[in-house]
């Protein structure tokens, strides 16, 4: 299938009633006019593959539940609360716009952070799982002595996080070093460090796994890196190393 756009546009028109002062100090004719503001909402997006592409290492039944059903509730809860956002803001509402930035971080950080992991897994017979070359392949043996020693560390901090949250491969673009990350619940890598990008993320929630590999995330964790697309990783490397 393919990856479709993303984020889409929706117009709200909020009625306005003052008349705004243009650059010269004049007014605008009209004592109430209409103030249309673009509030822009998130959309699930398609993904690369089929459902059951990524079998036997993720069954099409986990990839069809988190995608159509984890990602879209995301995806929802943050329109709405974006939406409860923008009317906050056009009250000039601090409390309502001080209490919905939970919802927007935890569910705008689920839509992020499954966005890129989609992108993270790719089938076996399309190149998933094949090892990076290159640049990024030279920059893991530079940072962690090689990929192994990479999946292992990816591998034991992803299994120790308590709770739900993620496990990630960080590039700074500061020091051009590489690192690995965790984060709580949603939390996007962003919140770890402005200077972060993330190349590779692996989704540690019971919904990722559970209905294949029951509560034994380490076996879920040792078998996804049969499908990562590290083509992909690779790209956005070389993107931000550049």
């Amino acid at each position: 299938m393919a990856f479709r756009t993303l984020l889409a546009k929706k117009t709200l028109a909020l009625a306005s009633s003052f008349a705004p002062v243009s650059a010269s100090g004049d007014r605008w004719l009209g004592a109430s006019l209409h103030r249309v503001r673009t509030l822009t909402v998130a959309s699930l997006p398609d993904l690369p593959y089929d459902y059951g592409a990524l079998e036997p290492i993720i069954s099409g039944e986990i990839m069809k539940i988190h995608h159509q059903k984890h990602h879209q509730t995301y995806i929802t809860n943050y329109n709405n609360a974006l939406e409860k956002l923008d009317a906050a803001i056009a009250k000039g509402d601090a409390s309502a716009v001080v209490q919905l930035q939970s919802a927007i971080k935890f569910n705008g950080g689920g839509h992020v952070n499954h966005t890129i992991f989609w992108q993270n897994l790719k089938p076996t017979n399309e190149g998933g799982g094949e090892p990076p070359h290159s640049t990024l392949g030279w920059a893991i043996d530079t940072n962690f002595g090689s990929l192994e020693a990479l999946i292992q560390k990816m591998n034991a901090e992803g299994a120790a996080l308590q709770g739900s949250g993620w496990v990630w491969l960080a590039l700074d673009k500061g020091s051009k070093k590489l690192s690995v990350e965790t984060t709580a619940n949603q939390d996007p890598l962003v919140t770890k460090g402005a200077t972060l990008v993330p190349l590779l993320g692996i989704d540690v929630w019971e919904h990722a796994y559970y209905l294949q590999y029951k509560n034994v995330r380490p076996d879920y964790l040792k078998s996804v890196w049969k499908v990562i697309n590290w083509k992909y990783a690779s790209e956005v490397y070389d993107k931000e190393t550049a």
